[in-house]
């Protein structure tokens, strides 16, 4: 099989899907990391989102519905991680796990109750998202099959990855928040409340991580799966860290991984076993992780013998 004829407009598109929760998530880990605090809650937080979206969309009868029940849960969820890190001054790590545990733990138990289901939970009267088609460029050839089959929360991430890098590196908003995560101290004496940038910026990026459990459950699929996160949100972090804090180049970092996710699903689709073509994307996350850090290691070294000079 030709390299053309394994990569297909359908597969892009696929990539393109895969992406965006995982860019939402990093987005929100690449704010967080900017005000100083280390936000490894996103696996949690796309769970509580995408459960959200689905019992806000089967209430409502609107994807609407589910997306601002998405947006507004987590945004309550991230509560614990806003004021236990800031205000508590607590261990963001040690919050963030049991951020984690407590995601998948409740969305288990409030399935049961709410649905009385366990496992997976799909109904007709959950409304997905629907797919927004342009027909200036529907007809043509692999563009219009990728960007004219997206919804509106894809177009939005991409949307909202601009508008972050512009608003970190070219506005005085962007300048404060930086300046929060880099010298806190020097920040406060300059009349920036810290705490209060720093909760509203976590509150914020679970806003969008809210976005990203709504994209995943309402966007390709129209059902509830427990732990249906798998693994996005680790990898959202690994993307932060690669970035090293940076919008653009974490979402970068997100492109790269949404890809290994669709081969992966493509692969399957070829024949081989879904227990190798499933841990694709985490191979590839690993390695991308090892790369970056050797690179950083390389530069360190180099840096050291020229001050040694």
């Amino acid at each position: 099989m030709s390299l053309m004829s394994f990569i297909t407009p359908s597969l892009v598109n696929s990539a393109v899907q895969s992406i965006t929760p995982i860019l939402l998530a990093a987005l929100a880990g690449t704010l967080c990391g900017r005000v100083g605090v280390f936000n490894m809650a996103m696996e949690g937080q796309l769970l509580v989102g995408a459960f959200a979206a689905v019992v806000g969309s089967y209430a409502t009868g609107s994807a609407l519905g589910g997306v601002l029940f998405a947006i507004v849960f987590t945004v309550l969820f991230s509560l614990i991680l806003a004021y236990g890190a800031t205000v508590f001054k607590g261990d963001s790590v040690v919050i963030c796990i049991g951020m984690n545990l407590l995601a998948a733990g409740l969305t288990a138990y409030l399935l049961r109750q709410m649905f009385g289901v366990s496992g997976t939970f799909s109904d007709p009267g959950i409304v997905g998202l629907t797919k927004i088609r342009i027909d200036a460029i529907n007809t043509i050839p692999w563009i219009g099959w990728i960007f004219s089959r997206q919804t509106a929360i894809t177009w939005l991430a991409w949307i909202l990855t601009a508008a972050v890098t512009i608003m970190m590196f070219r506005t005085p908003l962007g300048l404060r928040m930086r300046g929060v995560g880099e010298d806190a101290s020097a920040a406060g004496t300059m009349g920036i409340d810290v705490t209060r940038y720093r909760v509203l910026t976590v509150l914020f990026a679970g806003g969008l991580t809210g976005l990203g459990g709504a994209q995943l459950s309402l966007g390709t699929v129209s059902i509830f799966s427990e732990d249906m996160s798998a693994g996005r949100g680790w990898i959202a972090v690994v993307a932060v860290m690669l970035g090293r804090n940076h919008p653009l180049w974490a979402a970068l970092a997100c492109v790269l991984f949404g890809v290994a996710d669709a081969l992966s699903v493509r692969l399957q689709s070829q024949g081989l076993p879904n227990q190798l073509t499933d841990v694709v994307p985490y191979v590839v996350t690993l390695l991308a992780l090892a790369l970056s850090h050797r690179k950083r290691l390389k530069r360190r070294a180099a840096e050291t013998i020229t001050a040694h000079a």
